[in-house]
């Protein structure tokens, strides 16, 4: 790109993108991993005669089983941010606020890896 320090930034570099994408790939692995877990206790609960009983005595049971069954549909949510924001990192358009169309801040990434907007954009929604 040069020395030319005038010059408006418009996309992380490749080697930025690559940065993001480790991380991501990080964040999948843990997603992936937690919705496994989720998953398991659903199953492991429905075929569980003594937990079915039990949740019909209490309630537990169906509340437990309704608490991890909304625990999984936000992982797999989480999940498929994160893969789109694979694809935009593959199309090099990751980190671009699709409100304003300048950079999102790399901090925010940082926490938020999955980000679309900036934070002016997400607080002026």
């Amino acid at each position: 790109m040069g020395k030319n320090t005038n010059r408006v930034k418009t996309r992380y570099t490749d080697k930025e993108l690559k940065e993001f994408k480790k991380l991501i790939d990080e964040k999948l692995e843990e997603a992936k991993k937690q919705l496994e877990f989720y998953l398991t206790q659903l199953s492991e609960t429905a075929n569980n005669p003594d937990s079915k009983v039990k949740g019909l005595d209490d309630g537990n049971g169906t509340a437990e089983n309704e608490r991890l069954s909304r625990m999984a549909l936000r992982m797999k949510k989480h999940i498929q941010h994160l893969e789109n924001a694979k694809l935009r990192i593959q199309n090099k358009v990751y980190g671009i606020c699709r409100v304003y169309g300048k950079l999102i801040s790399r901090e925010r990434l940082l926490a938020v890896p999955h980000a679309t907007m900036s934070i002016e954009a997400k607080e002026k929604r």
